[in-house]
């Protein structure tokens, strides 16, 4: 009988350990620098609990953009999604640094409706507020709601043109270009939050390889007041950055599709920002 329990407790502790690990949403391309005028980039998008290995589910590509060292719009190629995850080709024809994002704005939020409590559908924006609303709804509580996860892959020299904020949600304005990392030395990353500095805000960045290795890694950072970071890489590889306010960030308890649970109570304003970086050697 006790050792009937003592298994019964193994497992017990084997879900729980299960349950706690986060669901982690990122985006992998085949490179981050390459030469020439003319390339291709294959890029991985999943969510998963080890970074960059594929065990959970795919990430969607239908809202996924690319924006073009000029500015202009791209476009993905061969887009696929599998059981644990996407694929997709971005061809390279400008020199310089191209964006590819997945970015998602809306609200959240709730109304009475006969004595209960109901949820806004999901997908509810501002401008469509009203018609997902039913008559006779009351007590309407919202709060704006803004993703953002992105990749920088650069063709020839480094360019900032895309780096223009859009002034929603948290974005980065790198001082230290994010296809110019090298290991040992110091990189600064400015954070906006609706375009002006985020004070306070805090950021996690966890290496790669997490099912090869006994610790995270995770290094914890706090925007100064310019809401800027330094982190000095304490070795080559791939990183995955991740900021978020006004809930749980990625890497604790985690909602529908890899986002961050909601907090209970009323819903607060809420922005995700996620990226992956690679770090080259001296």
């Amino acid at each position: 009988m006790k050792t009937r329990y003592r298994i019964a407790g193994a497992v017990a502790a084997l879900l729980l350990a299960g349950a706690a690990q986060a669901h982690r949403q990122w985006m992998l391309p085949s490179a981050t620098t390459l030469s020439g005028t003319d390339a291709w980039v294959t890029v991985d998008a999943a969510v998963s609990n080890d970074l960059f290995y594929f065990e959970h589910v795919p990430m969607r590509t239908d809202g996924i953009a690319v924006t073009q060292p000029d500015g202009s719009a791209g476009r993905i190629e061969n887009a696929a999604t599998g059981k644990f995850r996407s694929t997709f080709d971005v061809h390279l024809t400008q020199p310089g640094t191209y964006r590819i994002a997945n970015v998602s704005t809306g609200l959240m939020g709730s109304y009475m409706l006969n004595g209960k409590r109901e949820r806004l559908p999901r997908g509810t924006t501002q401008a469509t507020l009203a018609t997902a609303l039913p008559a006779g709804a009351t007590d309407v509580q919202t709060a704006e709601m803004a993703n953002r996860n992105e990749i920088f892959v650069t063709l020839g020299a480094p360019t900032t043109t895309i780096f223009k904020p859009t002034g929603q949600g948290i974005e980065m304005a790198p001082v230290t270009h994010p296809n110019d990392l090298v290991s040992g030395e110091a990189a600064t990353f400015q954070f906006l939050l609706d375009g002006k500095p985020a004070a306070g805000l805090k950021v996690t960045i966890i290496p790669g390889g997490i099912r090869y290795r006994d610790t995270l890694g995770q290094m914890d950072l706090t925007a100064d007041q310019d809401g800027k970071i330094a982190v000095t890489w304490p070795q080559p590889g791939l990183y995955w950055m991740n900021a978020t306010v006004g809930g749980v960030r990625e890497g604790g308890p985690m909602g529908e599709g890899g986002a961050p649970a909601a907090p209970a109570g009323p819903p607060q304003r809420r922005a995700a920002y996620v990226t992956t970086l690679e770090v080259l050697a001296p």
